[in-house]
């Protein structure tokens, strides 16, 4: 076979396609080995039962849950949870004070407490720093310890006589980060502060216009924090990554990257311009999430741009679920947990072999018609869909590990739908390649020339497939969600394999003797196809059989007159008008 552009343009096609589905395959196997990917997708919530946990609605304020408040509520958790990496979740309310969340499979600690949490985010100055560690915890030698515990003891005891008044300053402070913040009571009670204590937990409930002695979320270290600045309103994204240098070099540390709107940006330009340069602590500006600080960074410079960064001892997975709440704001009311117990598939296998069997039966169908009516040809329908079969399975198993993707019966269902689809474009391509066969092209050049006709017909259906798909997963939710997506795809997937495979293993095909000759079982056969055009107005005369020698000859002949252009048939009425005169 000669190596023309045309076949080596074929073969590379062919071998990124292996290439992309061994790395499929690779990544998929390494996942199973070194992390928790399975060599199946995961099952839905319908096939494969899971977690239902009853919430609570609560008002701190006594006030009646408002119906809004509750399908907010519904809003936000629902985005969490796909957030998470749960697909197909069932999130509805139950009377007025209730939400129900389904989840398949078993709920995990991290996506409780994502549902659970308010993600209440706070930006304010800090004023002091100081450790944290209950004293009486750090030392073992006893008489060491009983003076620490005695000396604690008092300093509670004078921090228990702090009043209110106690805490109001002399004089009005200039901006939260104004040290006169820090009253002799003030200052007592950080005193007497240790993370452990139960003012600790009382932290979330402080006054957004008062200052806050509260701790980092490790409990070693004690802040005083001036009012609050900037709150969590201002986000309009929020993002885990891994922190890099000015040079782009990894530091290997996660970090929340923050996009606030322009509000923001302009509070936040001010206050770094405050900071930067400031003595310590006096530079640090506090990140608080529920009344503890997750980061108390100095200020290196001034940040116009409304992208600060949270850094702290993240790991991948905390920085995702921080950045996962502050991206969808906090829950308009409380929520405890009232109730969770496993459910059962709502279908089961048996509606899962069901729909396996009906798309089984269709693809059979399809097999069928391909060998009646490209008979040889048939093969590379066959082959292409076993191809898209595989890709489409490794790209579900994938997207189940990594994104936590689930298939439903629903996605089942696209996955069938779009068998048809897929079988669409190899018809589209082969009829394009046998009408060039009728026009007299040669094998090879049918091949391109009915490729480059064909290829632009199934981009089309595709896109437009792709596109309702795409409209349907970003408007519909739970199992309608999953229908969308499976339909999107492995419309995706029809594209590259008949690119990637079809096509190419067409191209050389055609350079076979058996393809090339156009035998009978071939179904490319240009005397079968009536294959009657010579060139520009010569036409020959059919070669038929002895049986039904008329009617064929007829036929053909009306083909050749359909096939004639304009000035072609302009031609033979002269050429007519000429010999009867």
């Amino acid at each position: 076979m000669a190596s023309t552009p045309v076949v080596r343009r074929a073969r590379r096609s062919l071998v990124f396609l292996l290439v992309l589905i061994v790395g499929l395959g690779g990544l998929i196997t390494y996942g199973v080995f070194k992390s928790d990917a399975t060599w199946t997708p995961k099952l839905a919530l319908d096939l494969q039962g899971g977690t239902q946990i009853l919430l609570a609605a609560e008002q701190t304020d006594g006030k009646a849950v408002a119906g809004e408040q509750l399908q907010q509520a519904v809003s936000i958790i629902r985005q969490r949870v796909d957030a998470a990496g749960v697909s197909e979740a069932e999130i509805t309310t139950q009377g007025n004070q209730h939400i129900s969340v389904s989840i398949p499979g078993k709920a995990d600690e991290a996506t409780l407490q994502r549902i659970e949490a308010s993600a209440k985010l706070d930006f304010r100055p800090v004023l002091a720093v100081g450790i944290g560690i209950d004293p009486t915890k750090q030392v073992t030698d006893p008489k060491q310890k009983e003076a620490a515990q005695k000396s604690l003891k008092e300093l509670k005891d004078k921090a228990a006589a702090v009043t209110e008044k106690d805490l109001v300053p002399a004089k009005t402070p200039a901006n939260a980060g104004d040290l006169a913040w820090i009253t002799p009571g003030l200052q007592t009670k950080f005193d007497a502060f240790t993370c452990d204590s139960q003012e600790a937990l009382d932290a979330r409930d402080a006054k957004s216009d008062q200052p806050l002695i509260t701790c980092d979320d490790l409990g070693q270290q004690k802040y005083i924090l001036g009012p609050v600045e900037l709150n969590g309103s201002v986000i309009t994204d929020a993002s885990a990554q891994v922190e890099t240098t000015q040079t782009g070099a990894s530091t290997g540390n996660w970090v929340v990257q923050i996009v606030m709107n322009k509000k923001g940006a302009e509070e936040f330009g001010k206050v770094s311009s405050r900071l930067f340069g400031a003595q310590p602590p006096q530079d640090q500006f506090a990140f608080v999430l529920d009344g503890n600080v997750l980061s108390a960074p100095q200020m290196q410079g001034q940040i116009l741009d409304g992208r600060p960064s949270i850094s702290g001892n993240f790991t991948e997975a905390s920085a995702k679920a921080l950045a996962d709440q502050l991206k969808f704001g906090a829950l308009p009311i409380d929520f405890t947990v009232q109730s969770q117990e496993d459910i059962s598939a709502t279908l089961g296998t048996s509606q899962l072999a069901a729909g396996l069997l009906a798309g089984l039966i269709g693809l059979l169908l399809v097999v069928v018609y391909s060998v009646f009516q490209y008979r040889a040809l048939g093969s590379l329908t066959i082959a292409s869909l076993a191809i898209a079969g595989v890709l489409t399975y490794l790209l579900l198993t994938f997207f189940s590990w990594r994104q936590g993707y689930r298939l439903s019966l629903a996605g089942v269902a696209g996955i069938i739908v779009a068998v048809g689809f897929t079988a669409d474009s190899f018809i589209v391509y082969f009829e394009r390649i046998r009408d060039a066969l009728r026009d007299g092209f040669g094998m090879e050049a049918a091949v391109e020339h009915g490729w480059k006709r064909a290829f632009r017909t199934v981009l089309a259906s595709d896109g437009v497939n792709f596109l309702a798909a795409l409209i349907l997963f970003i408007l519909a939710v739970g199992s309608v969600k999953g229908f969308a997506f499976t339909l999107g795809l492995t419309t995706l997937v029809d594209v590259l394999v008949v690119a990637l495979f079809t096509h190419p293993m067409m191209t050389l095909l055609a350079r076979t003797r058996f393809y090339r000759e156009g035998n009978k079982f071939s179904g490319l056969d240009p005397r079968a196809l009536g294959a009657v055009y010579r060139g520009r107005a010569q036409f020959r005369e059919p070669v038929v059989g002895t049986k039904g020698a008329a009617k064929k000859k007829q036929r053909s002949a009306g083909e050749a007159e359909r096939r004639q252009t304009i000035a072609e048939r302009k031609a033979a009425e002269m050429q007519t008008t000429g010999k009867e005169s």
